[in-house]
Protein backbone atom coordinates (compact mmCIF):
# COMPACT_ATOMS: atom_id res chain seq x y z
CA UNK A 1 0.00 0.00 0.00
CA UNK A 2 0.77 3.12 -0.60
CA UNK A 3 2.43 5.07 2.65
CA UNK A 4 0.53 8.23 1.74
CA UNK A 5 -2.30 6.48 1.80
CA UNK A 6 -1.83 4.18 4.25
CA UNK A 7 -0.76 7.32 6.30
CA UNK A 8 -4.11 8.90 5.60
CA UNK A 9 -6.30 5.91 6.12
CA UNK A 10 -4.64 5.76 9.58
CA UNK A 11 -5.56 9.40 10.48
CA UNK A 12 -9.05 8.56 9.50
CA UNK A 13 -9.32 5.58 11.40
CA UNK A 14 -7.96 7.22 14.73
CA UNK A 15 -10.52 9.56 14.93
CA UNK A 16 -13.76 8.75 14.25
CA UNK A 17 -15.98 8.27 17.02
CA UNK A 18 -15.63 9.14 20.64
CA UNK A 19 -12.74 11.54 20.28
CA UNK A 20 -14.89 13.99 17.22
CA UNK A 21 -17.73 13.49 19.27
CA UNK A 22 -16.55 14.86 22.48
CA UNK A 23 -14.85 17.91 21.27
CA UNK A 24 -18.43 18.76 19.03
CA UNK A 25 -19.87 18.17 22.12
CA UNK A 26 -18.15 20.32 24.29
CA UNK A 27 -17.78 22.81 21.80
CA UNK A 28 -21.31 23.75 21.48
CA UNK A 29 -22.12 23.52 24.98
CA UNK A 30 -19.55 26.02 25.44
CA UNK A 31 -20.42 28.07 22.69
CA UNK A 32 -24.00 27.67 23.71
CA UNK A 33 -22.99 29.29 27.06
CA UNK A 34 -22.19 32.45 25.67
CA UNK A 35 -23.29 35.30 25.73
CA UNK A 36 -23.93 37.16 21.83
CA UNK A 37 -21.18 39.61 22.85
CA UNK A 38 -18.59 37.07 24.31
CA UNK A 39 -19.78 34.66 20.90
CA UNK A 40 -18.13 37.52 18.31
CA UNK A 41 -14.81 36.86 20.12
CA UNK A 42 -14.80 33.07 20.62
CA UNK A 43 -16.74 31.80 16.95
CA UNK A 44 -14.88 32.43 13.69
CA UNK A 45 -15.76 31.19 10.17
CA UNK A 46 -13.23 27.67 9.40
CA UNK A 47 -12.03 29.68 6.61
CA UNK A 48 -10.73 32.63 9.01
CA UNK A 49 -6.86 32.85 8.40
CA UNK A 50 -6.99 33.54 12.10
CA UNK A 51 -6.99 29.48 12.29
CA UNK A 52 -3.61 29.31 11.34
CA UNK A 53 -2.58 32.96 13.59
CA UNK A 54 -1.15 31.00 16.57
CA UNK A 55 1.65 32.06 19.03
CA UNK A 56 2.81 31.73 22.42
CA UNK A 57 3.84 34.84 23.10
CA UNK A 58 2.78 37.08 26.11
CA UNK A 59 0.43 39.35 23.73
CA UNK A 60 -3.27 40.13 22.94
CA UNK A 61 -4.81 37.47 21.02
CA UNK A 62 -8.28 37.02 19.33
CA UNK A 63 -10.66 34.35 21.02
CA UNK A 64 -12.33 35.07 24.18
CA UNK A 65 -10.20 35.07 27.43
CA UNK A 66 -10.77 32.78 30.58
CA UNK A 67 -10.97 36.65 31.58
CA UNK A 68 -14.04 37.57 30.73
CA UNK A 69 -16.07 34.56 31.42
CA UNK A 70 -18.14 33.82 34.11
CA UNK A 71 -17.15 30.88 36.55
CA UNK A 72 -19.66 28.44 35.23
CA UNK A 73 -18.47 29.28 31.28
CA UNK A 74 -14.96 28.97 32.69
CA UNK A 75 -15.96 25.21 33.53
CA UNK A 76 -17.05 24.86 29.92
CA UNK A 77 -13.93 25.57 28.07
CA UNK A 78 -11.83 23.78 30.57
CA UNK A 79 -14.09 21.08 29.82
CA UNK A 80 -13.09 21.99 26.04
CA UNK A 81 -9.65 21.73 26.29
CA UNK A 82 -9.67 18.27 28.50
CA UNK A 83 -11.83 16.52 25.47
CA UNK A 84 -8.79 17.04 23.36
CA UNK A 85 -5.69 16.19 26.05
CA UNK A 86 -4.96 12.86 27.91
CA UNK A 87 -4.78 13.23 31.65
CA UNK A 88 -1.03 14.26 31.83
CA UNK A 89 -1.66 16.68 29.00
CA UNK A 90 -4.45 18.51 30.70
CA UNK A 91 -2.35 18.74 33.79
CA UNK A 92 0.81 20.08 32.21
CA UNK A 93 -1.73 22.10 30.05
CA UNK A 94 -3.41 24.02 33.30
CA UNK A 95 -0.22 24.11 35.37
CA UNK A 96 1.92 26.10 32.95
CA UNK A 97 -1.05 28.46 32.69
CA UNK A 98 -0.62 28.73 36.52
CA UNK A 99 2.57 29.76 36.31
CA UNK A 100 1.43 33.30 35.21
CA UNK A 101 1.01 33.74 38.51
CA UNK A 102 4.50 32.60 39.48
CA UNK A 103 5.84 35.02 37.00
CA UNK A 104 3.64 37.80 38.37
CA UNK A 105 5.05 37.58 42.18
CA UNK A 106 8.52 36.96 40.38
CA UNK A 107 8.64 39.87 38.46
CA UNK A 108 6.80 42.60 40.67
CA UNK A 109 5.20 46.14 39.40
CA UNK A 110 8.04 46.09 36.81
CA UNK A 111 6.95 43.30 34.58
CA UNK A 112 6.71 44.25 31.26
CA UNK A 113 4.24 41.96 29.99
CA UNK A 114 0.86 41.16 31.79
CA UNK A 115 1.21 37.61 33.70
CA UNK A 116 -2.68 36.24 34.25
CA UNK A 117 -3.74 33.12 34.44
CA UNK A 118 -6.83 33.99 33.28
CA UNK A 119 -5.38 35.59 29.66
CA UNK A 120 -5.82 32.36 27.63
CA UNK A 121 -8.05 32.36 24.22
CA UNK A 122 -10.68 29.75 23.87
CA UNK A 123 -11.57 30.02 19.84
CA UNK A 124 -13.86 28.11 17.76
CA UNK A 125 -13.53 27.81 14.01
CA UNK A 126 -16.28 26.52 11.81
CA UNK A 127 -19.73 24.56 13.26
CA UNK A 128 -18.64 22.02 15.28
CA UNK A 129 -20.45 18.81 14.34
CA UNK A 130 -20.18 15.55 11.91
CA UNK A 131 -20.55 17.16 8.93
CA UNK A 132 -17.98 19.46 7.15
CA UNK A 133 -14.67 20.92 8.68
CA UNK A 134 -14.24 22.92 12.21
CA UNK A 135 -11.68 23.49 15.03
CA UNK A 136 -10.90 24.98 17.88
CA UNK A 137 -7.76 26.42 20.02
CA UNK A 138 -7.09 27.36 23.45
CA UNK A 139 -4.13 29.55 23.41
CA UNK A 140 -1.80 32.01 25.72
CA UNK A 141 1.28 32.51 26.86
CA UNK A 142 3.41 29.36 26.56
CA UNK A 143 0.25 27.56 25.44
CA UNK A 144 -1.13 26.67 22.26
CA UNK A 145 -3.70 23.77 21.86
CA UNK A 146 -4.96 23.48 18.25
CA UNK A 147 -7.37 20.67 16.43
CA UNK A 148 -8.57 20.52 13.50
CA UNK A 149 -11.87 18.49 12.29
CA UNK A 150 -12.93 17.32 8.84
CA UNK A 151 -16.50 15.08 8.88
CA UNK A 152 -16.61 13.86 12.03
CA UNK A 153 -13.25 13.03 12.39
CA UNK A 154 -10.20 14.66 14.36
CA UNK A 155 -7.66 15.11 11.62
CA UNK A 156 -5.18 17.34 13.40
CA UNK A 157 -3.95 17.83 16.93
CA UNK A 158 -0.86 20.07 15.74
CA UNK A 159 0.96 22.77 16.22
CA UNK A 160 0.97 21.85 20.14
CA UNK A 161 3.15 23.82 21.68
CA UNK A 162 4.35 23.71 25.89
CA UNK A 163 6.04 25.97 27.40
CA UNK A 164 7.11 27.01 31.09
CA UNK A 165 8.56 29.73 32.78
CA UNK A 166 10.29 29.29 34.91
CA UNK A 167 10.67 25.51 33.58
CA UNK A 168 11.56 24.66 37.55
CA UNK A 169 10.09 26.42 40.37
CA UNK A 170 13.14 27.43 42.67
CA UNK A 171 10.78 29.11 45.84
CA UNK A 172 8.02 29.04 47.68
CA UNK A 173 5.19 26.51 48.06
CA UNK A 174 5.68 24.63 44.93
CA UNK A 175 9.80 24.83 44.86
CA UNK A 176 10.88 22.13 42.74
CA UNK A 177 7.98 21.98 40.10
CA UNK A 178 9.28 20.87 36.56
CA UNK A 179 6.41 20.82 34.49
CA UNK A 180 8.27 19.47 30.96
CA UNK A 181 11.01 17.49 33.37
CA UNK A 182 10.54 14.67 31.90
CA UNK A 183 11.13 16.21 27.98
CA UNK A 184 14.38 17.68 29.33
CA UNK A 185 15.41 14.55 31.31
CA UNK A 186 14.91 11.69 28.50
CA UNK A 187 16.80 13.58 26.18
CA UNK A 188 19.71 14.59 28.26
CA UNK A 189 19.67 10.88 29.52
CA UNK A 190 19.89 10.04 25.65
CA UNK A 191 22.59 12.89 24.65
CA UNK A 192 24.63 11.38 27.69
CA UNK A 193 24.24 7.85 26.56
CA UNK A 194 25.92 8.43 23.11
CA UNK A 195 29.59 7.46 22.86
CA UNK A 196 32.11 9.75 20.46
CA UNK A 197 31.58 8.49 17.60
CA UNK A 198 27.61 8.93 18.34
CA UNK A 199 28.05 11.89 19.87
CA UNK A 200 30.18 13.87 16.98
CA UNK A 201 26.95 13.16 14.81
CA UNK A 202 24.39 14.43 17.36
CA UNK A 203 25.49 17.35 18.67
CA UNK A 204 25.31 19.94 15.53
CA UNK A 205 26.58 22.82 17.35
CA UNK A 206 28.40 23.69 21.06
CA UNK A 207 26.08 26.91 21.41
CA UNK A 208 22.91 26.32 21.56
CA UNK A 209 19.98 28.27 19.88
CA UNK A 210 17.81 31.45 21.34
CA UNK A 211 15.03 29.41 20.40
CA UNK A 212 13.43 26.83 19.02
CA UNK A 213 14.23 27.52 15.20
CA UNK A 214 10.28 27.37 14.02
CA UNK A 215 9.37 29.66 16.29
CA UNK A 216 5.63 29.81 15.41
CA UNK A 217 5.99 29.83 11.89
CA UNK A 218 2.46 28.78 10.07
CA UNK A 219 4.86 25.82 8.05
CA UNK A 220 7.32 24.05 10.03
CA UNK A 221 10.24 23.77 7.85
CA UNK A 222 13.74 23.12 9.17
CA UNK A 223 15.44 22.07 5.89
CA UNK A 224 17.29 18.58 5.88
CA UNK A 225 17.34 16.18 8.80
CA UNK A 226 20.87 16.61 10.75
CA UNK A 227 21.74 14.52 14.14
CA UNK A 228 22.44 10.89 14.68
CA UNK A 229 20.11 8.80 12.92
CA UNK A 230 17.94 6.24 14.94
CA UNK A 231 19.17 3.49 12.64
CA UNK A 232 22.87 4.03 14.20
CA UNK A 233 21.59 4.05 17.84
CA UNK A 234 21.88 1.04 20.11
CA UNK A 235 18.73 -0.70 22.09
CA UNK A 236 18.26 1.35 24.63
CA UNK A 237 19.04 4.87 22.93
CA UNK A 238 16.12 3.43 20.38
CA UNK A 239 13.27 3.27 23.16
CA UNK A 240 14.49 6.44 24.44
CA UNK A 241 13.82 7.59 21.31
CA UNK A 242 10.54 6.55 21.41
CA UNK A 243 10.02 7.74 25.25
CA UNK A 244 10.50 11.66 23.91
CA UNK A 245 8.27 10.86 21.37
CA UNK A 246 5.62 9.46 23.40
CA UNK A 247 6.19 12.65 25.97
CA UNK A 248 4.91 15.21 23.13
CA UNK A 249 2.44 12.94 21.44
CA UNK A 250 0.80 11.40 24.69
CA UNK A 251 0.02 15.20 25.41
CA UNK A 252 -3.22 13.98 23.08
CA UNK A 253 -5.87 11.52 24.59
CA UNK A 254 -4.93 8.19 24.06
CA UNK A 255 -6.85 7.13 20.71
CA UNK A 256 -5.06 10.28 18.68
CA UNK A 257 -2.01 9.56 20.57
CA UNK A 258 -2.34 5.85 19.58
CA UNK A 259 -2.77 6.84 15.77
CA UNK A 260 -0.39 9.43 15.79
CA UNK A 261 2.46 6.76 16.73
CA UNK A 262 1.51 4.46 14.69
CA UNK A 263 1.37 6.90 11.57
CA UNK A 264 4.97 7.77 12.93
CA UNK A 265 5.81 3.94 12.87
CA UNK A 266 4.39 3.41 9.03
CA UNK A 267 6.40 7.12 7.62
CA UNK A 268 9.53 4.70 8.64
CA UNK A 269 12.32 5.08 12.26
CA UNK A 270 15.37 4.72 10.71
CA UNK A 271 15.55 7.80 8.83
CA UNK A 272 14.65 9.87 12.24
CA UNK A 273 17.37 11.90 13.80
CA UNK A 274 18.25 13.28 17.19
CA UNK A 275 20.32 16.46 17.02
CA UNK A 276 21.31 18.11 20.39
CA UNK A 277 22.93 21.73 20.72
CA UNK A 278 24.81 23.56 24.13
CA UNK A 279 25.79 22.18 27.49
CA UNK A 280 25.04 18.55 28.91
CA UNK A 281 24.84 19.32 32.31
CA UNK A 282 21.30 20.58 34.32
CA UNK A 283 21.49 24.82 34.11
CA UNK A 284 23.79 25.26 30.79
CA UNK A 285 21.57 26.40 27.60
CA UNK A 286 20.30 23.28 25.38
CA UNK A 287 18.23 22.83 22.65
CA UNK A 288 17.08 19.12 20.75
CA UNK A 289 14.85 18.06 18.33
CA UNK A 290 13.86 14.78 16.63
CA UNK A 291 13.17 15.32 12.88
CA UNK A 292 11.11 12.20 11.29
CA UNK A 293 9.83 12.05 7.80
CA UNK A 294 6.49 13.58 8.80
CA UNK A 295 7.01 15.27 11.97
CA UNK A 296 9.18 17.67 14.12
CA UNK A 297 9.92 18.01 17.86
CA UNK A 298 11.62 20.85 19.20
CA UNK A 299 12.95 22.00 22.32
CA UNK A 300 15.04 25.13 23.26
CA UNK A 301 15.87 25.73 27.17
CA UNK A 302 18.79 28.98 27.13
CA UNK A 303 16.39 32.16 27.96
CA UNK A 304 16.27 33.15 31.89
CA UNK A 305 19.82 31.13 32.69
CA UNK A 306 18.04 28.12 31.21
CA UNK A 307 15.30 28.16 33.23
CA UNK A 308 12.79 28.64 30.90
CA UNK A 309 11.73 25.84 28.42
CA UNK A 310 9.92 25.79 24.77
CA UNK A 311 8.82 22.31 23.54
CA UNK A 312 6.92 22.23 20.08
CA UNK A 313 5.28 19.20 17.82
CA UNK A 314 4.70 19.87 14.16
CA UNK A 315 3.46 17.98 11.54
CA UNK A 316 5.50 18.84 8.40
CA UNK A 317 2.42 18.27 5.96
CA UNK A 318 -0.37 17.59 8.32
CA UNK A 319 -0.30 20.86 11.13
CA UNK A 320 -3.78 22.49 10.95
CA UNK A 321 -5.00 19.14 9.00
CA UNK A 322 -3.42 20.99 6.13
CA UNK A 323 -2.81 17.33 4.20
CA UNK A 324 -6.40 15.95 4.99
CA UNK A 325 -8.16 19.17 3.98
CA UNK A 326 -6.15 19.57 0.78
CA UNK A 327 -6.78 15.77 -0.45
CA UNK A 328 -10.95 16.44 0.75
CA UNK A 329 -10.79 20.06 -1.11
CA UNK A 330 -9.43 18.24 -4.48
CA UNK A 331 -11.62 15.35 -4.10
CA UNK A 332 -14.96 17.29 -3.88
CA UNK A 333 -14.16 20.37 -5.80
CA UNK A 334 -11.44 19.99 -7.90
CA UNK A 335 -9.31 22.62 -6.13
Amino acid sequence: MHLRLLLLLLLAARTLGAPADDMASAAKTFLAALTPKQKTKAAFVFESPERENWHFIPKERNGLPLKEMSAAQRHLAYALLSSGLSQSGYGKAVTIMSLEQILQDLEGPNRKFPRDPELYFVSVFGEPGPKGGWGWRVEGHHLSVNFTLLDGAVVAGTPSFMGTNPAEVRTGGRAGLRVLGTEEDLARTLVRSLNDDQRRQAVVQPKAPDDILTVAAAVADIGAAKGLRFSDMNADQKDLVRNIVNAYVGRLRGELATADLKAIEAAGLDPVVFAWAGGLERGQGHYYRIHGPTFLLEYDNTQNDANHVHAVWREFKGDFGRDVLGDHLKAAHGK
